[in-house]
């Protein structure tokens, strides 16, 4: 043995390399599609099962909320499923997009005619979701819905 030891500037260097490295190798295949491995099988069809020569029936939709739950002139962010959905006046019920279009950070609440943002803000008018307060650069994207009774689906 030398007895020579790298200096701190070395080690911190080499380090940062390692780091850099490692890092690096996450990023650049984003849009590659991944390769199959050649050993299984073509992948089944993703159409429907069929039963007896007619398309099975579609699958019933999963409730978002109750009418009774949606507030005249307010709303309700259903954040599992990334949407709001208002009641801008009676009997009128709209969704969008719960996903801020600042920074994509889901809506906190509906309140005050407005849905708002608590990451930077934003606020969102509950009749059309344009921006009534930004930095929002536009407004939140509508979604479907079907209403049914007092049930309001995607869709």
């Amino acid at each position: 043995m030398s007895g020579a030891r790298p200096s701190r500037r070395t080690v911190i260097a080499a380090g940062g390399v390692v780091a850099l490295t490692a890092g690096c190798t996450k990023y650049g295949d984003e849009g590659a599609e991944p390769e199959a491995p050649k050993s299984q099988p073509p992948a089944a069809s993703s159409s429907p099962p069929k039963s007896g020569g007619k398309d099975q029936p579609p699958a019933k939709a999963e409730e978002l909320a109750k009418t009774s739950d949606i507030p005249v002139g307010g709303g309700k962010v259903i954040k599992d499923k990334k949407v709001v959905v208002t009641q801008p006046e009676k009997g009128d019920f709209k969704a969008f997009s719960a996903v801020c279009t600042h920074s994509g950070c889901i809506v906190s609440e509906v309140s005050d005619g407005t849905i708002n943002c608590a990451c930077h803000g934003s606020k969102y008018r509950v009749a059309d979701a344009s921006v009534a307060d930004g930095p929002a650069p536009r407004p939140l994207p509508p979604q479907n819905i079907k209403v049914t009774g007092n049930s309001i689906t995607l869709g």
